[in-house]
This record gives structure tokens, C-alpha cells and sequence, in this order.
């Protein structure tokens, strides 16, 4: 895993945030031009400004090439929400839940106590993921809305997973 950089814009577009089937359950709009990724690229960086952590990219350890994308989205310097995203061709290879452990593992760097993560129901290979990593369902959310890629704005469910990271 690695921060992206202002080059990253091409390869995150048409690898992963612009495919409307990677997309379909994630917290935020896909990217409909490249300007879409150099504005994620614009507030990642003030992430990393802000909380010395943020967004990250992963990569295969094999070819360098990019599989995704992950990260911290800190709501407080104590709690922060994480997630993942994947190209398709990386599926099913284990690397979301070898990027979320090594989330949960940078969690303690960044000092972190409460890491979580909102997942909509439906997408099972996520939850599969969440608990592998020892998150636990919290909460389930009746009348969610941060499902931007869906066919139909209505609010959804959502489950909440989370963990404690410190003592």
C-alpha cells in the first residue's frame, strides 16, 4: 500500500472508479472523468496533511501494478472509518482482506482506538472481508443514503461493522 500521488489520476480512473460494477456499493459517486479522480487525488492530499494518514492505493506486490484502493477516513485523531475498492480482475484473491489487515495494523501507527466500516447488505463478499478482520456487526442502519452508484436514491440498509484497535 502506498499514498497516492497526482500521477495515480489515469491508472485509479480507468482501473477501478470509473467501472460502475466496482463501484455499485461504495459510499461514494463514481468518476465520470478523470477530473473526478484528480479531485479525490486534490482531497487526498489534504487528508495526508490533516492526519499524517489517509487514502492508499494497493498494489500487487508482484508487478507494482495498481489492484485498488484503501484507507482511513478519520472522523476524530482517535476514530476513523476505513473501506476498500478493487479493480474486478482482483477479485477473489484475498487482497481486500490483506489490505484491511494492514489497515487494522497501521491503525496502531496512527494511534488509533475504534476503526470502522458501513457496508451495504447485499454485498456479501465485503462482510465476508470485514469479518476475516475480526469486525463485528454494530449497527444496522434503516434509512442509510450514502449509496451514491445505486439505481434508486431512496435510503437504504447499511450494516455497521467495527473493532477496537487500542486497549
Amino acid at each position: 500500500m502506498r499514498k497516492p500521488i497526482a500521477a495515480d489520476a489515469d491508472a485509479i480512473f480507468h482501473r477501478y472508479s470509473s467501472d460502475p460494477i466496482v463501484t455499485k456499493y461504495l459510499g461514494w459517486p463514481r468518476h465520470t472523468s478523470v477530473d473526478d479522480t484528480r479531485a479525490f487525488l486534490a482531497f487526498s492530499d489534504a487528508e495526508w496533511k490533516k492526519w499524517q494518514a489517509g487514502p492508499y492505493l494497493i498494489e500487487s506486490l508482484e508487478d507494482r501494478r495498481l489492484l485498488g484502493g484503501t484507507g482511513f477516513g478519520f472522523e476524530t485523531p482517535r476514530i476513523a472509518t476505513t473501506g476498500y475498492v478493487l479493480a474486478t480482475d482482483a477479485w477473489g484473491r484475498g487482497y481486500a482482506t490483506e489490505a484491511l489487515a494492514a489497515i487494522v495494523a497501521s491503525g496502531g501507527s496512527v494511534l488509533l482506538d475504534r476503526l470502522y466500516a458501513l457496508c451495504h447488505p447485499d454485498n456479501a463478499a465485503s462482510v465476508r472481508v470485514l469479518e476475516k478482520c475480526s469486525f463485528v456487526l454494530e449497527e444496522r442502519l434503516e434509512a442509510f443514503d450514502g449509496f451514491p452508484n445505486l439505481e434508486s436514491s431512496e435510503p437504504r440498509v447499511c450494516l455497521k461493522y467495527g473493532r477496537t484497535l487500542a486497549g
